[in-house]
């Protein structure tokens, strides 16, 4: 059983937290709230989300997994204005999951969650650097390194964060002091990472007052930010490009 109602912008950014890197995926039910764990076909990248039943307006829910086809869904969640309220419920006997917003109703085919790829282990990394940003800030830093390479070093450097892209010919440097950040735990860490992830990370990140990055030395990146009025949390873990010596 499920059946809920949740703020439009709410439901659409959780639902594009996800979407920016799987076209599917296995939603865990409880009554207490809503998960997904999934990873990109390329195996580089990994979402984590959670949204507890606080962030809805009503919640009611066995335990239980629904598959859904998220660019479905993200289509649907276009005709949704901003202070709609989305009704969500699922009709069991068709395997169907039924969208309504102001007169429009919405019955949506479910996939099979045995036909959706296994949910990934979270492997358990020491990371020892850890940075607290603007999520504006990340954003910015992603987009100025976009027009010069493909890749995008992040790290720390003494007390300096910095996230620096360098091309055949140009070179973009972003350096900021503790001063400029939220808050910093500093130590040796540096990697190299795909432009195009972070590109696509950046987009949700951008939207969040603060940003949790965690860094090693040629180590994955883990990015937290709080969603949905700060009811939900969404964990990406990217792998690092492997530069060699």
């Amino acid at each position: 059983m499920f059946k809920a109602v949740i703020g439009a912008e709410k439901l659409k950014d959780s639902i594009e937290s996800i979407s920016t890197l799987v076209d599917e995926a296995k939603f865990k039910l409880t009554p207490e709230g809503i998960s997904v764990k999934a990873v990109d076909p390329a195996n580089v990248a990994m979402v984590s989300f959670e949204l507890a039943k606080d962030a809805f307006d009503s919640f009611e829910a066995t335990e239980g997994e629904l598959g859904i086809d998220l660019t479905k869904l993200n289509g649907i969640m276009e005709m949704a204005d901003k202070g709609d309220n989305i009704e969500l419920e699922l009709d069991e006997n068709a395997h169907k999951l039924i969208v309504r917003m102001r007169g429009l109703s919405y019955t949506m085919s479910l996939l099979d969650p045995s036909s959706i790829r296994k949910e990934p282990k979270v492997p358990a990394l020491d990371l020892p650097a850890r940075i607290v940003i603007k999520g504006e800030d990340m954003r910015r830093a992603v987009k100025a390194a976009e027009k010069v390479s493909d890749y995008m070093s992040i790290g720390v450097k003494g007390d300096v964060f910095f996230m620096e892209a360098e091309g055949d010919t140009d070179k973009v440097l972003v350096e900021m002091t503790r001063d400029q950040l939220i808050d910093i735990q500093p130590a040796e860490a540096k990697s190299l990472f795909s432009l195009d992830y972070l590109s696509d990370m950046s987009k949700i990140v951008g939207k969040a007052n603060e940003v949790t990055i965690d860094l090693g030395k040629d180590y994955p990146l883990k990015l937290r930010l709080k969603i949905a009025e700060g009811h939900g949390e969404v964990s990406y873990m990217l792998a690092p490009r492997v530069e060699s010596e």
